[in-house]
């Protein structure tokens, strides 16, 4: 179903036949789209485009989790001729894909690490950034996207940690719950104001963490010689790449350098893969863990603004 403003059509793609009109715009998404249409993470109806006659003057895809019913993330938004028809296309779309009580999901845009430096993509982040604040989204947090790349040297474990793995869920959940407390972490300081840190907890794990395919074996618990529980540390594969997933001291435990311990645990146990690379990210402002990710070796090698209608 397609709408009609005088010649401007706005409409998601037809299917598969579309995608070379939906990824003609440039960007690093653009060839995981088609697989993410095999293992259910992305529908044709969810990816819409604005057009001018033949003209695409802008694009909108949203994206989910296999399975699932509704979309988890807005992740593709491009405006190549005016920003109102831009604006009218999200307009759009979001009451087609978004179920008419439900907050719309997040956006988030992968960016180059100098993106401030580079005038003509930071334009077009203000401008895609003006037209979702029109609509009632604010921007959230930015993010450090991070890389280990083989042949990087993994830092020696100090000895003072013992790891072992995650005895069952719960025990997860458990320690999930506790390194909530103080968070630095953007998302989750917006999650708390309406959730509970175990409800935090367990909806992460229910909603990420269970779904990896990759071994729970490769999942780490850090304690001090008498067992007590110091952190964690989940490597893990998400389906695109290798990756830190979650990584956490508890408050009890935190301000020993005890997280350099974790990330070479985690860190090595991805690379004792033979891995192309290692991803992570952190907030900007997460000032700690991204020393520590850089201690360990990761680069900075994108950026992500992230916005929200919460």
């Amino acid at each position: 179903m397609s709408s009609h403003q005088h010649d401007l059509i706005l409409r998601p793609i037809t299917g598969l036949d579309e995608l070379d009109l939906f990824t003609s715009v440039p960007y690093g998404l653009n060839a995981e789209i088609p697989r993410d249409f095999t293992e259910g993470r992305r529908k044709p109806e969810w990816l819409w485009v604005a057009l001018r006659g033949d003209q695409l003057v802008a694009r909108a895809g949203w994206w989910s989790r296999p399975g699932d019913e509704h979309p988890l993330l807005m992740d593709v938004f491009d405006i190549l001729g005016d920003t109102d028809d831009a604006i009218r296309l999200v307009e759009t779309a979001l009451a087609r894909v978004v179920p008419a009580d439900a907050t719309p999901p997040e956006y988030g845009r992968f960016l180059p690490p100098d993106w401030r430096e580079q005038d003509d993509v930071r334009v077009s982040v203000e401008r895609r950034v003006r037209a979702l604040e029109s609509l009632g989204a604010h921007l959230l947090v930015e993010r450090l996207r991070l890389e280990w790349r083989p042949g990087t040297p993994i830092p020696e474990l100090s000895g003072r940690l013992t790891f072992r793995t995650v005895a069952d869920p719960e025990e997860l959940i458990d320690l999930m719950t506790l390194v909530l407390d103080g968070t630095l972490d953007a998302h989750s300081r917006q999650d708390l104001a309406v959730k509970s840190a175990r409800e935090i907890a367990r909806d992460e794990y229910s909603g990420e963490f269970e779904r990896y395919n990759s071994p729970r074996e490769w999942w780490k618990i850090a304690t001090l010689p008498d067992g007590e529980p110091v952190g964690f540390v989940l490597p893990a594969h998400n389906g695109y790449n290798p990756v830190i997933s979650y990584i956490g001291v508890v408050p009890a435990h935190r301000g020993h350098g005890y997280i350099h311990d974790l990330l070479a645990m985690g860190t090595s146990v991805l690379a004792a893969e033979d891995v192309p690379r290692i991803r992570a990210s952190t907030d900007v402002d997460n000032t700690p863990m991204a020393a520590a990710f850089a201690k360990a070796g990761y680069v900075t090698f994108q950026r992500q603004i992230d916005m929200t209608w919460h």
